[in-house]
């Protein structure tokens, strides 16, 4: 039954709620130092990705996949990449389509369930660097991309991956869309409309009549904007299709390799439904964590030092590789 009881200490006393750690790691969080060197993927279908490789010659990989809007640089993305890097890993951060600091090619972006990348990106890793293993690391909406990636066809996912951790995933999308449509949390929405409208702007610039300009303008949550462009843009009905399709909790029960899935009990983007308790019950690969705080993409250290989700990963890839 793996439900892990959580061990991890608490953040500083001045972070005093999942809103407080949730800022405070997004916004004032100093980026770590780390040497990124880029590499643009050519993609089938015309379009491209940009990935950032950090080598020290390993025959262990972590490929490392960011939030929404994030990229391969945050700092949340930084820690953990010098964290893996440190422990003896080669790490590949991928940004997803349109988020490397130039707009992709085609008409349509990404989604928090797209999985094709995710596997483009790993098995062009594979042939390119003889690795004999491993391990996805993603966050948010990237470990939600990785849930379902190993859950909804476990036969596509290579022998080569040994482990993967997840760390505040939204694997319940219509329920956190919910969560995210609270007045608590109106300053994230903000901020994720922001830079989506401005990519969709320049969208309807590259491809006139994609979306109607006064209704992108109009948007003013995030299931507007996914019934405006992500849905329809992506082979889905509506905002609520997509959600339903695009969840990693349906196919949790189907992952081969050890998981964990940490989600902090005042994560503000997640209500009960993102806490898969029963799948975790049923699943001997899938180990779910769900310390009291942490906030989404937080886990701030009490002291200076790796941040809890950091430390938490080198724990469980030790127990399980």
């Amino acid at each position: 039954m793996p439900l892990v009881e959580s061990r991890l200490p608490s953040p500083p006393p001045f972070l005093s709620n999942g809103h407080a750690e949730t800022l405070f790691a997004g916004l004032l969080r100093r980026s770590p130092q780390l040497e990124l060197e880029r590499e643009r993927l050519e993609l089938p279908d015309g379009d491209f990705l940009d990935l950032d490789w950090s080598r020290n010659g390993s025959r262990r990989l972590a490929l490392l996949t960011h939030g929404l809007e994030g990229h391969s640089r945050r700092p949340y993305i930084l820690g953990m990449a010098r964290t893996l890097r440190d422990a003896g890993f080669d790490v590949l951060a991928r940004n997803l389509r349109g988020c490397s600091g130039e707009l992709n090619r085609l008409a349509t972006a990404y989604h928090s369930g797209e999985t094709g990348d995710l596997d483009q990106v790993l098995g062009h890793a594979l042939a390119a660097g003889g690795y004999e293993s491993v391990v996805l690391v993603g966050f948010s909406i990237g470990g939600n991309q990785t849930l379902r990636y190993l859950g909804e066809d476990p036969d596509r996912v290579p022998g080569a991956v040994a482990a993967s951790v997840c760390i505040s995933v939204p694997c319940d999308l219509p329920s956190s869309e919910r969560e995210l449509a609270r007045r608590s949390n109106r300053i994230y929405v903000l901020n994720f409309l922001k830079t989506l409208r401005e990519k969709l702007r320049e969208k309807n610039r590259r491809f006139p009549g994609l979306v109607d300009p006064e209704r992108l303008e109009a948007v003013r949550d995030l299931r507007s904007f996914d019934d405006l462009f992500t849905a329809p843009r992506h082979g889905f009905r509506d905002a609520a299709h997509y959600y339903a399709e695009a969840s990693s909790r349906p196919v949790l029960g189907a992952i081969r390799v050890p998981t964990l899935l940490l989600n902090a009990r005042n994560d503000p983007f997640l209500p009960p439904e993102c806490f898969p308790e029963a799948e975790a019950r049923a699943n001997p690969m899938l180990f779910l964590e769900t310390p009291a705080r942490g906030g989404h993409v937080g886990f701030v250290p009490p002291r200076p030092g790796l941040y809890r989700s950091e430390a938490r990963t080198l724990e469980f890839l030790a127990r399980v590789l």
